[in-house]
């Protein structure tokens, strides 16, 4: 893996990241107010099923 992919793929994530609160600001406030008031159980239980999501997405 080169510098050049490793940033290109950076860059592609915070496209993607931006993409909501750009379009629907309200709604991504409210999502992470939400967010904010769950259990940091519950929200490490989210961050790893992103992980492994993205980990399956790049198996593939």
């Amino acid at each position: 893996m080169t510098l050049e992919l490793l940033l290109t793929a950076f860059g592609l994530a915070l496209i993607i990241e931006g993409l909501v609160p750009a379009l629907f600001p309200n709604k991504w406030r409210n999502y992470v107010l939400k967010v904010a008031q769950e259990s940091p159980g519950n929200i490490r239980t989210m961050g790893i099923m992103v992980v492994l999501i993205g980990l399956i997405v790049l198996w593939l």
